[in-house]
């Protein structure tokens, strides 16, 4: 029998903050989990917008990014408990919700898609300022909203080759 009290014991992750946070498992694909997120999220969203008329992709795609960031905080603060770790690498909800962002009001074309995956994880990645200081807020809304941070510059950028026609059909 050991001596362990019960709240020297991290705290038992619940199932669905586990399939949300890895993004149905796609965080525990190596190498780079956060990229394999990105793509997977690009393609998903680009099939998806498939089925939605033009006039709506636009908002189908704000609430989608905002729809995954309500549930993504919880599900990453309780997975960060539950592995004792303060932003685990295998937590990639929060690359969905960045990448998303990244791609409200692109054109369904191949190049807007990959323009965004590109730009959203060098952002990510280089975490340029404020980025890196929002890490600091607790548990999974720092997790989630750098990304969200990311996401809105890749978003900027994004738009800003659009307008000036460098992303054309």
């Amino acid at each position: 029998m050991t001596n362990i009290k019960e709240e020297d014991q991290a705290p038992r992750t619940p199932l669905w903050a586990t399939i949300v946070a890895t993004f149905f498992g796609v965080g525990r694909l190596k190498p780079g989990p956060g990229t394999w997120a990105s793509v997977a999220t690009a393609i998903v969203w680009g099939v998806a917008s498939l089925c939605l008329r033009p006039a709506s992709r636009f908002w189908a795609t704000v609430v989608a990014a905002a729809v995954v960031t309500l549930i993504g905080i919880p599900a990453s603060s309780r997975v960060s408990r539950g592995s004792g770790l303060k932003d685990p690498q295998f937590v990639v909800i929060d690359e969905v919700a960045g990448q998303l962002v990244a791609l409200i009001g692109a054109p369904l074309i191949w190049k807007s898609f990959l323009a965004g995956l590109i730009l959203f994880r060098v952002f990510d990645i280089l975490k340029p300022f404020p980025i890196r200081r929002l890490e600091g807020l607790p548990e999974g809304t720092g997790i989630m909203v750098d990304d969200l941070g990311a996401g809105i510059y890749a978003l900027m950028i994004m738009h800003l080759l659009l307008h000036f026609g460098l992303l054309k059909g």
